[in-house]
Parts: C-alpha cells; sequence; structure tokens
C-alpha cells in the first residue's frame, strides 16, 4: 500500500472492545492521511472514539483491523516491544494531565525519551537545556513539577514531546486543565511549532482550539463525520 509521502496514514482502520457479553466498536472502519506539517484538531462528543484513534495513531493501542502506516512503515501488527521503539524515537506526546515524573527536575523530565533511546548523557542535557529555554523555561531547570504552575508543567510536557525530533505530535486535550491565559500561552507554542513545519494532531473539544488548526476531523459513533481543510 503506498503512503504518497503521507506522515501517518490510517486505511478501514476498526477498533473493537469486547466488555463481558457486551462489543463496544470504538472505531468502524476509518481511513485518514496526514501530511509532513499538518496541524490537524480531532473532535465529536464523548464516546465517539477520538481518545482511541489518537491512542492507535500513538502506538499505545492496536487496531481490530485495517492498517496503520508511520513514516512509510506498517506499524498495525508491530508486537508491544515494537510499538514502544516506534513510540520513543518517532512520536512526541503532550498529555491534560502532563504525567510528568514528580521526583525528577524540568531538565530530568525532558531528557526522559533520550535515556530509552540511549543517546549519550551530555548530549541530552543539552537538548533539554535547549528546549526548555525555547518553551521559556531556562530559569527552571532544576525545579520539580510541584513547584511550577500548571501551564509551566504543559511548557515542560511539550518540551519533552520535541526532545527526540518526533516525526508527529500527538496532544490530548493539552490546555483542558488549563486557565484560559495559560491555555492561551500554550497554544501559541503549538502555533509556533506549526509554523516550523512541525506535524501535530490533537483531540480537542473546544472549537476556538481548533480554529487555529488547518484541519478538522469530526467523529461520531466511532465514524468519520467530516474533514474539513482549510
Amino acid at each position: 500500500m503506498e503512503t504518497n509521502g503521507e506522515i501517518a496514514k490510517i486505511a478501514n482502520l476498526t477498533k473493537t472492545y469486547r466488555m463481558g457479553p457486551v462489543t463496544v466498536r470504538a472505531l468502524r472502519g476509518i481511513s485518514l492521511a496526514f501530511e509532513p506539517g499538518e496541524y490537524a484538531t480531532i473532535m465529536g462528543p464523548s464516546g465517539c472514539g477520538k481518545s482511541t484513534l489518537l491512542n492507535i495513531l500513538g502506538c499505545l493501542d492496536k487496531p481490530s483491523d485495517g492498517q496503520y502506516y508511520l513514516g512509510g512503515d506498517d506499524v498495525s501488527q508491530l508486537d508491544d516491544d515494537q510499538l514502544s521503539s516506534i513510540r520513543s524515537a518517532r512520536l512526541g506526546f503532550v498529555f491534560q494531565s502532563y504525567n510528568l515524573i514528580q521526583q525528577l527536575s524540568v531538565v530530568e523530565n525532558i531528557e526522559i525519551p533520550l535515556f530509552y533511546q540511549g543517546i549519550h548523557e551530555e548530549e541530552g542535557r543539552r537538548r533539554a537545556i535547549e528546549l526548555a529555554t525555547r518553551v521559556g523555561l531556562e530559569t527552571r531547570l532544576d525545579h520539580k513539577p510541584f513547584e511550577l504552575s500548571g501551564g509551566q508543567q504543559q511548557r515542560v510536557a511539550i518540551a519533552r514531546a520535541l526532545v527526540n525530533d518526533p516525526l508527529v505530535i500527538l496532544a490530548d486535550e493539552p490546555t483542558g486543565n488549563l486557565d484560559s491565559s495559560s491555555g492561551e500561552e500554550i497554544l501559541r507554542i503549538f502555533d509556533e511549532l506549526h509554523h516550523l513545519g512541525k506535524t501535530i494532531i490533537m483531540v480537542t473539544h473546544s472549537d476556538e482550539v481548533s480554529e487555529r488548526a488547518g484541519r478538522v476531523v469530526r467523529l461520531r459513533d466511532g465514524e468519520i463525520e467530516h474533514d474539513l481543510k482549510r
């Protein structure tokens, strides 16, 4: 199957969960392709399948059927260890709840993905400091997450997502826990990353957030309701 230069492509993707006697069809044969440098949001009501889709795109879950190509490689049938390697080398994650390690400093949290790639400690520290500076945390390098505001913690998470120079940045409601001012600061960082050519796929419930993206994919009942490119 040709991917024609798309950075991420899914074809006829389904995901079915069995919960006792009940079968839940979370995704129902959807197909999407994302181009390099695209800024896309995934929207829809609760239970529509958007988190399931993001988990599959992030190699955190496997499809029940269908294909998923990341950077031209079919990753839909890889085992857990292989998916873990793909995540650490090709993907960057930004979560609503930050997912930082409280015992580690800002710079140590940013370095984590490089540890799993075997990057030399000096090089890892250089990259982490550079990215902390890019997101405005150069004076907070030794602070622990509990010493930071929510907006600052999310900036750490963004720097961590960038440290391995990922093919795709995946964000799950990245402003969901922030006040409007901090949320705007985080969205400006995503705007800058988009202008730098980064590929961003973001789950959001906010029309205001989605208006900043060049594409809106809306799901309903595990299917694509519409796919709008601006």
